[in-house]
């Protein structure tokens, strides 16, 4: 690219960049893409530990050059800054500056993949052809084997998912709501069924695409040494899909969001679900909030959503403990679990299977297998847990090991009392890792 056309492309990535803060359905993990070593045909590889580099000011570690397609939009969703009646500046790249700025940023070792979504242009089909040529490009003409996640656009054609799907590690289409009344008020561009359809085009394609790598694999290892061996079939979407949900935009409690999650995981095999504070934007309808949710509602949302995908809690057992359907602010949802539910403790850490250990507050998976394979050893004691570096006095009234058995104090510890020993008198508060410009 012309150096004449470099301060027009700078000028464009302060709006687009900044136009794509607002979309957090971007991880790198999952994936493994390597390319060949000093081979001048490929350039770049991903590893299942993730891209992980630089800092947002939120606390966030990323890599990716994350950017829009372009901030124009056709659609007129109230909660957006990129909306047709948002007065905003506005910009659009080219699918060949896409691919020129990442492959630019990528040999200056700036990034190591692309998160690329956008704004719908002059229809769903029109915009992600746009997307899958960006896509397209990097993998056939320069070899890229970086991380690619590209936003599908609901309302396109089958054909284009599926490209989207060939060519990139991962994608996602965003829910926004889990409620479709207030989908359609706040979004009436928008179609609940187009989202949903997305969703399952992706699925079953990687569904389809993992089943057939399986099977070729059996084929190339039943075949001898000497035989030829076929090509694997090709990966759709290695890392799996997301999505994304705006919480505190419209009335949806914490019991409506993970209830709707946990049907995403089932329905689509999502690979998470991510959520995003409602930011109040220039203008807005009357029908929005005045000010965002508090930044603990999402961490809290996370926490529980952990719980679901690896701690094998269901959404009504996290919600049995949110009477009022909002999760409690000042103690996670697990702790929370616990406190309710005191009948299941004390737990013996020596012969309880990992599903109840698992339910200990305090106690994570790492350390939960690290607790399994200690114990066919040796008998576990309190010096077993200090040694894994974790909040014991946390878990005390909650475990009994040989050294360590909480007795009937359980019984009579009240919500209150449980807190205060849970955190030792300390009120957890929102870590802030940068100072954010005023």
């Amino acid at each position: 690219m012309a150096a004449v056309n470099v301060e027009r492309i700078l000028k464009k990535i302060m709006i687009l960049a900044d136009a794509a803060k607002y979309d957090v359905s971007c991880a790198s993990s999952g994936v493994v893409r390597t390319g060949v070593l000093g081979h001048k045909a490929k350039i770049g590889s991903t590893f299942r530990r993730g891209i992980c580099h630089s800092f947002t000011p939120d606390g966030r570690c990323i890599s990716l050059l994350k950017i829009l397609l372009t901030n124009q939009c056709r659609y007129d969703c109230l909660y957006c800054i990129n909306r047709t009646s948002g007065n905003v500046p506005r910009a659009r790249f080219s699918p060949e500056e896409i691919v020129w700025l990442t492959l630019d940023l990528y040999q200056r070792n700036c990034i190591e993949g692309l998160f690329l979504s956008s704004g719908v242009m002059r229809s769903p089909d029109h915009t992600m052809e746009q997307l899958v040529a960006v896509a397209r490009s990097l993998r056939e003409r320069h070899g890229f084997m970086g991380y690619i996640h590209l936003k599908t656009i609901p309302g396109a054609s089958a054909l284009l998912i599926d490209m989207a799907g060939r060519y990139a590690d991962r994608i996602s289409a965003n829910v926004e709501l889990p409620d479709r009344a207030s989908l359609s008020q706040l979004a009436p561009d928008k179609n609940a069924r187009a989202i949903h359809a997305a969703l399952h085009l992706a699925h079953a394609g990687i569904t389809e695409a993992r089943t057939e790598r399986r099977l070729a694999e059996g084929r190339i290892r039943a075949l001898p040494n000497t035989a030829a061996r076929p090509a694997l079939v090709p990966r759709f979407a290695p890392g799996g899909q997301s999505t994304q949900m705006i919480v505190g935009a419209d009335a949806s409690n914490d019991a409506i969001i993970l209830s709707f999650s946990q049907r995403l995981y089932q329905r689509y095999g999502l690979r998470r679900v991510y959520y995003s504070a409602f930011s109040p934007v220039p203008g807005a309808a009357s029908c929005l909030p005045h000010s965002p949710p508090p930044l603990r509602r999402e961490h809290r949302l996370y926490q529980a959503d952990w719980l679901m995908r690896f701690y094998g809690f269901s959404a009504d057992e996290i919600l049995d403990a949110a009477p009022d359907g909002m999760l409690a602010t000042e103690c996670d949802p697990k702790l929370a679990w616990a406190l309710r539910h005191r009948e299941f403790f004390p737990v013996d850490l020596q012969s309880a299977p990992r599903e109840a250990l698992l339910r200990v507050p305090g106690l994570g998976t790492r350390i939960v297998g690290r607790l399994l394979a200690a114990r066919r050893v040796r008998t576990l004691r309190l010096a077993d847990l200090m040694r894994q570096k974790t909040s014991v006095t946390k878990m005390l009234p909650f475990i009994c090991v040989s050294d360590h058995h909480p007795g009937k104090s359980l019984d009579c510890l009240n919500p209150y009392r449980a807190y205060r020993t849970a955190y030792a008198g300390r009120v957890p508060e929102q870590l802030v890792l940068f100072d954010l410009p005023p």
